[in-house]
């Protein structure tokens, strides 16, 4: 099939762009930058030159394939929640592009809003957190609104997606490692975090478009948790820094905007996506990526 990928050029788009090359199908990804362009076409893919800021395009590109991978977002964390409700135009404008027929959407969320159950791993089918709680959920609730206008539309949720170069918002968290000379967590670093490997993350995606199941909801989660001390212990070494425990009091100074996020145990389950689309990642883990870190 031909599937319209949005941010293809980015770390996991172009990771799934060329899974789903390998697995038969042919891309249309959608790229801002011409500098970015030549890469994606080098893997095969057909590019479409738009922005996230022109519906048009988004409806063009999604009417014209079989089937819609939506991977782009905004990752400046300092507007996030306008961020978050950017996507859910997005998300309108896709679905748009999709309407009254069957082809499938598959959107892109994060597993915290499914933390819903104190002391409990989000599942793939716990309720979900409000955008009010958690901006992020804006791009269910646009999920959920065009499932009842009749889109075939199913969520992908990620957790903290690595190799030795990216590790979602651990990769910020290294720049303040590096700015402030020291490793920091929040109280005992008990809090987890999940991850997994992009490589396996761009598979789960192509068996998720190509399942073409209606308001399934899949945890691209290899770990459940890894521990943000273990997290910082491990950055620690490999940038010969020392870590250090800091107070809730001292987490804005440290954190900045990554505070809202430091305190947060994201423990997450992947089981039932695994026995739904036969998953079972197999890449590194987050902290052998961490140990092997990319140095400049």
């Amino acid at each position: 099939m031909r599937v319209f990928v949005t941010g293809a050029s980015g770390f996991i788009g172009m990771a799934v762009a060329e899974d789903l090359i390998a697995g038969g199908h042919s891309v249309l990804g959608l790229c801002r930058s011409r500098l970015k362009a030549p890469a994606l076409a080098a893997i095969g893919a057909e590019v479409l030159h738009a922005d996230m800021q022109d519906d048009d395009a988004l409806i063009r590109g999604a009417s014209q394939c079989d089937s819609v991978i939506h991977l782009a977002f905004n990752h400046d964390f300092t507007r996030f929640k306008q961020n978050c409700e950017d996507d859910r135009r997005v998300v309108a404008a896709l679905a748009t592009g999709l309407k009254g027929s069957d082809r499938p959407l598959l959107v892109t969320s994060g597993t915290p809003i499914a933390n819903t159950i104190p002391g409990e791993a989000a599942k793939e089918g716990n309720p979900t957190a409000s955008s009010d709680h958690h901006p992020r959920a804006a791009t269910e609730e646009a999920a959920a609104v065009a499932l009842k206008n009749g889109v075939n539309i199913g969520v992908v949720r990620l957790p903290q997606v690595h190799d030795t170069a990216h590790q979602g918002l651990i990769t910020p968290l290294i720049q303040m490692y590096r700015e402030k000379g020291v490793c920091f967590y929040l109280g005992d670093g008990a809090s987890r975090w999940p991850a997994a490997y992009y490589r396996d993350v761009a598979r789960l995606y192509r068996l998720a478009v190509e399942r073409a199941e209606p308001n399934a909801k899949y945890h691209a989660v290899a770990e459940e948790g890894v521990a943000m001390r273990v997290i910082a212990e491990t950055i620690a070494a490999r940038l010969n820094l020392p870590a250090k425990s800091i107070t809730q009091e001292e987490a804005p100074q440290y954190f900045g905007w990554l505070s809202r996020f430091a305190g947060l145990d994201m423990l997450a389950s992947s089981a039932q996506t695994r026995a739904k689309l036969g998953w079972n990642p197999v890449g590194p883990g987050l902290l052998e990526d961490l140990a092997n870190l990319a140095v400049a």
